[in-house]
């Protein structure tokens, strides 16, 4: 996976509550035989209209929020199916980061396992982040991973947490076998520990 250190970009609001996997990845996009092509199906329905053409009124349709790298969600968001297409089609559409209040539970752990950073804020931060970066003068910001910050246009900061293990998988770039191979000497150590307990089990 790709490391997130400090990454820097356009952050776009799309503070909808409750935004589902049918939203973000449509069904019709869930056929192919690999991963190619779902950068064009995340918000479909959303970013498209019925022509097949964009649709102006969309966001990521407009300047500067159509080359954004970071999105500013509402509460819940990625409720709904397990689908993890829609993780894979938002980090290929080119989503780093999305910040919310809350995030559905499977989705959370399908962006970590594919290296799209989630970060969490009280709710009226969430609000207060997607009115600033609506405003095409202040839509960039930047990440800190490894400081857990947020740097504003303005110069203002905002602070986040973040679970120790889940940061450093993201800031080494590891997914669940790389992060388990970072402690391949603790588990040798475990089974010969283990073995010598239980010798019937070799």
């Amino acid at each position: 996976m790709q490391p997130f250190d400090s990454v820097c970009g356009i952050a776009a609001p799309f503070l909808a509550a409750n935004v589902d996997t049918d939203v973000i990845m449509p069904k019709q996009f869930l056929k192919g035989i690999d991963r190619s092509g779902l950068d064009r199906g995340v918000f479909f329905d959303l970013r498209f209209l019925a022509d097949g053409q964009p649709n102006p009124d969309f966001i990521l349709n407009q300047e500067p929020w159509r080359w954004s790298r970071f999105l500013v969600v509402g509460p819940n968001f990625g409720c709904g199916s397990s689908r993890e297409h829609a993780v894979w089609g938002l980090k290929q559409l080119g989503i780093r980061a999305l910040i919310g209040s809350s995030f559905a539970g499977i989705f959370f752990d399908n962006c970590q396992r594919n290296g799209v950073l989630l970060i969490q804020l009280a709710e009226e931060q969430v609000q207060a982040l997607g009115r600033q970066v609506g405003e095409a003068g202040e839509a960039e910001l930047c990440i800190d991973l490894p400081a857990q910050q947020i740097r504003l246009r303005d110069g203002q900061s905002i602070a986040f947490d973040i679970d120790p293990l889940r940061k450093e998988a993201l800031v080494l770039g590891l997914d669940a076998i790389g992060s388990t191979l970072q402690r391949t000497a603790q588990i040798r150590d475990f089974e010969a520990l283990h073995l010598q307990a239980n010798p019937w089990l070799a």
